[in-house]
């Protein structure tokens, strides 16, 4: 395993780290211990969940995945010692499908509610701390989840950022959470908490949980400039762009059990342009005798701005195949091919 610098923590996180989604959902409570006791075997540290979490998200599971990560830790000795644990808070329900179950509509991010939250999180997952606590997406309109427009939305009441680091400082200062982080954020979003950390000395973030693939490489439009300049390291999660990057729905395939086979929610990279990338890539890797799974991966690995890769598994042989992408290197012939495809079509699932 290779590890990376968590921005400007100190800790230093594991180059794969553990997604959790599918846990409470497409897996059992069994299925997730059996998980984390693999991927710990392997040197991943880092474990990233959400109060959200799983998915598709729905008021009977909610909280589910964090409550499995709890019970590991319970009966595992000296493990919460060995990662690196990361969760969020859910935002408030601007898209349509935004939970409206977690604290209700105005679940948005303001003292209360991530008071609220860290405690219950904390619960649930039977600790006394949170190592990096992420704010799940942004508490005003804007770009995320697909979005491929600024929407241009006046909301009717947004919580002002400084307000929610100041009560983020505060969850620090207490001992709950070490470190603060974002997802789904923007550029402008970025600029504002560091801003606003510069200006009350507060904590900075140190690291921003946004999609990146090879079909979706927005991320470099503008927030990799923030890792350059400020540390602020890429979590990148959909790494395999739903599974789609590994193959398995190539020529209209629904293998069962699958993600985009039993939830109709998950239409983000099903766009005929997007299939047809992937279509590409995965080519693109059998040529040069690597699977498209790990071919996906390595690429995210590669890139300077990475942190650490998240990928989610629902079998040991899948989390086995995407812990092992951290050993395949990309040669810089391959990296050029990869440079020619994302010319002919760029960012098709963004």
């Amino acid at each position: 395993m290779e590890y990376r610098k968590l921005g400007d923590s100190g800790i230093d996180v594991s180059l794969i780290g553990l997604g959790t989604m599918t846990w409470g959902e497409q897996n059992t409570e069994a299925e997730a211990h059996e998980q984390l006791n693999f991927a710990l075997e392997q040197g991943v540290t880092l474990v990233d969940a959400a109060e959200m979490y799983p998915v598709p998200p729905r008021p009977e599971t909610q909280g589910r995945t964090e409550e499995y990560i709890g019970t590991w830790l319970a009966k595992t000795p000296g493990a919460r010692e060995k990662i690196v644990l990361a969760t969020k808070i859910a935002g408030p329900a601007r898209q349509p499908h935004n939970p409206r179950h977690i604290r209700g509509d105005a679940n948005q991010f303001d003292r209360p509610n991530l008071v609220a939250a860290v405690e219950s999180s904390l619960r649930r997952l039977q600790t006394d701390r949170i190592d990096l606590y992420q704010l799940h997406w942004p508490d005003r309109s804007t770009m995320t989840f697909g979005r491929t427009n600024y929407p241009w939305v006046e909301d009717a009441y947004t919580v002002p950022i400084e307000e929610t680091l100041s009560a983020l400082a505060d969850l620090v200062k207490a001992g709950k959470i070490r470190h603060i982080g974002l997802s789904n954020e923007t550029p402008w979003g970025v600029a504002q908490f560091l801003r606003a950390a510069e200006k009350l000395s507060l904590p900075r973030v140190v690291s921003i949980q946004n999609p990146y693939s090879l079909v979706n490489r927005t991320f470099e439009l503008g927030l990799s400039e923030f890792s350059h300049h400020d540390g602020i390291g890429l979590l990148a999660y959909s790494p395999l762009a739903f599974g789609w990057l590994s193959g398995k729905y190539e020529g209209g395939a629904r293998p069962a059990g699958a993600r985009i086979t039993l939830f109709e929610r998950f239409q983000r990279y099903s766009k005929p342009e997007s299939v047809a990338a992937v279509s590409r890539y995965v080519a693109l890797a059998k040529q040069h005798g690597l699977t498209p799974t790990q071919f996906a991966l390595a690429f995210v690995n590669s890139r300077p701005f990475t942190t650490s890769t998240i990928i989610g598994a629902t079998s040991i042989a899948q989390l086995q195949e995407n812990i092992d992408s951290v050993n395949v290197k990309l040669s810089d012939d391959v990296i050029a091919e990869i440079e020619a495809l994302h010319q002919i079509q760029p960012n098709p699932a963004p």
